[in-house]
């Protein structure tokens, strides 16, 4: 090949490869915009389904409570008439004597501790009634709501500023600002989704069933357990999935506000079991609190209710 014919190739390939190099930028700059809207697509449509399926477990739970009523109120119209002086007596029963749970729970949602830090969620008696889904959801938004939890969260959003947790927040007022809602969110999901919703779905009591007897050690145990070990509605024991499942999605929601830098599957994780353990921490306060206070307080500021401890058959 002549010399002449070698640089007419050149002439013709070198423009060629100057065009595909000025093309690949463009594509590549193209596929990473693809990719940030697809991921924005699925952190919006995972924040929308965990905001829309609170709602449905509570409207499917409430419907089941409705179908369960109007079953009882037709069985209840098939039967024979009864004497009058029998029915008399039902008709001037309130709500909360015909529904033993709800008298429970009427003591429940006045129990603090020191008379400020709530302890809606706890009862001596080891037989108490199972509560409903509408109960379980009610005693959950009693405690996410309750005054209290909005000054321990406020003082956990000052702790993190100061020790400069999430630095992606930033300082002053706007990383406070994202501090408190971040942390208020992390106690309202976990509340809303380890108290109610899991527990309606899987049957399970989101209370803790105070022990109160026994030797120090078998308390102690037994405390820890509960995060792990449940009682179910039927009255059995049994692993306690609800807690356990609850801590998980409201670790795995975090991913959706959390910086950067703090999201990832083994961040989600990470909260889940810290959540656990602060859990089993909890628990432990409340089943000795009460004879702690007995021996400072002379009884005062208990924050539980004088209800009858019957014995218990968790297995401890």
């Amino acid at each position: 090949m002549s010399e002449s014919s070698r640089n007419r190739i050149h002439s013709v390939e070198l423009p060629l490869d100057t065009n595909q190099d000025s093309v690949s930028p463009g594509l590549s700059e193209r596929r990473r915009k693809e990719v940030q809207s697809t991921m924005q697509f699925l952190r919006r449509a995972l924040l929308l389904f965990s905001a829309i399926l609170p709602g449905l477990a509570f409207g499917r739970a409430t419907s089941m409570q409705a179908q369960e009523a109007a079953t009882v109120a037709s069985a209840a119209v098939s039967l024979p008439d009864a004497p009058s002086q029998e029915a008399k007596p039902a008709a001037t029963q309130s709500p909360s004597q015909q529904d033993p749970a709800e008298t429970q729970l009427n003591q429940e949602e006045h129990q603090r501790i020191l008379g400020v830090v709530p302890n809606f969620n706890t009862t001596d008696n080891q037989n108490a009634a199972p509560l409903s889904a509408r109960q379980k959801f009610r005693l959950a938004f009693r405690s996410a709501v309750d005054p209290f939890t909005f000054v321990a969260v406020a003082a956990d959003a000052g702790i993190g500023q100061a020790e400069n947790d999430f630095p992606g927040y930033g300082k002053g007022a706007a990383g406070y600002g994202k501090r408190f809602g971040a942390s208020y969110a992390d106690s309202f999901d976990g509340t809303l989704w380890g108290n109610a919703i899991f527990p309606t779905l899987l049957h399970q009591d989101p209370r803790y069933f105070r022990k109160g007897r026994g030797s120090f050690t078998r308390r102690l145990l037994y405390a820890v357990s509960t995060t792990v070990w449940a009682r179910n509605d039927n009255g059995t024991w049994g692993p306690n999935y609800a807690n356990v499942a609850g801590s998980i999605v409201a670790g795995g929601i975090s991913n959706l506000y959390y910086p950067a830098s703090d999201r990832g599957i083994g961040l989600t994780f990470q909260r889940a079991f810290t959540v656990t353990a602060e859990g089993a921490l909890g628990a432990i306060g409340v089943e000795f609190w009460p004879d702690v206070s007995r021996r400072l307080f002379h009884g005062r500021g208990a924050g539980t209710a004088p209800t009858a401890s019957l014995p218990n058959s968790s297995g401890y």
